[in-house]
């Protein structure tokens, strides 16, 4: 087995793939996944061509994609990559940059290796367990922000699909919670993205009531090794069994349950 060091490497040029992929080509046909819920022939693409990728120079490694089902991750396998090719697909397919290509490595249901590419923000952000966070090659630092009032909060895509009228009352609840408390309330649509602008201090905190590896598994390894925290809603420490991400720079103290 590689070092996380060589794995990075491995990730990064993973990563690749998807930014050249997404800065080359169009999305091609969209298609529905479900109600609201969209794939693209390149969020396919990237997919095919990064676990290909994968297969071939960590063989010895599982892997989980996004557009493979949506299955279950092993928290008792020893190492699974966890990729979502495109992260914010339907900001992708309007032309709209807030987009990523996601891959974790998690070890054990821990990521220990993480690499979110936005390419069309020239953003790359990267970790690994014990080795720090940095963006474009530089070490980045969760805000100093405290003041509740002074803080930006991203908050997830409000729900689709079965019960979604329900699931949405909760997030209506805590959008509410934090347009009376916080300066700005901001969308991305993408949880990649809203993990790795916590980490990078161009946000304080950021509330994803959903918690997917492909989505998160990157992001929550980036916010911790730049000091911030990740917990779930009711403040317990995150893993991937829990049903919701809530990044904070480990100072803001958000008004929400």
């Amino acid at each position: 087995m590689k070092d996380l060091s060589e794995l990075l490497v491995v990730a990064q040029d993973a990563a690749d793939i998807g930014r050249r992929l997404m800065t080359t080509s169009s999305p091609g046909q969209v298609h529905a996944k479900g109600d609201r819920d969209l794939v693209t022939d390149l969020d396919l693409q990237i997919q095919h061509d990064v676990k290909a990728y994968l297969e071939q120079v960590t063989p010895d490694i599982d892997f989980l994609g996004e557009e493979d089902g949506g299955g279950e991750l092993d928290q008792d396998a020893d190492y699974v990559w966890a990729l979502d090719p495109i992260d914010g697909t339907s900001n992708f397919a309007h032309g709209i940059p807030l987009c990523a290509t996601q891959l974790a490595l998690i070890h054990r249901g821990e990521p220990v290796v993480g690499v979110i590419d936005a390419p069309f923000l020239e953003l790359n952000y990267h970790a690994t367990k014990g080795g720090g966070s940095f963006c474009n090659g530089r070490p980045i630092h969760a805000s100093a922000t405290s003041d509740l009032s002074r803080a930006i909060v991203s908050i997830g895509d409000y729900t689709t699909g079965p019960q979604a009228a329900a699931k949405n009352k909760h997030r209506f609840a805590v959008t509410q919670d934090l347009v009376e408390s916080v300066e700005r309330v901001r969308m991305f649509g993408s949880a990649a993205l809203d993990l790795a602008f916590v980490a990078d201090g161009r946000t304080d905190a950021c509330v994803i009531l959903a918690n997917k590896p492909w989505d998160t598994g990157a992001g929550v390894l980036i916010l911790r090794q730049s000091g911030g925290i990740v917990s779930n809603i009711k403040g317990d420490r995150h893993n991937f069994d829990s049903s919701s991400t809530v990044g904070t720079n480990s100072r803001v103290k958000l008004p929400i349950s």
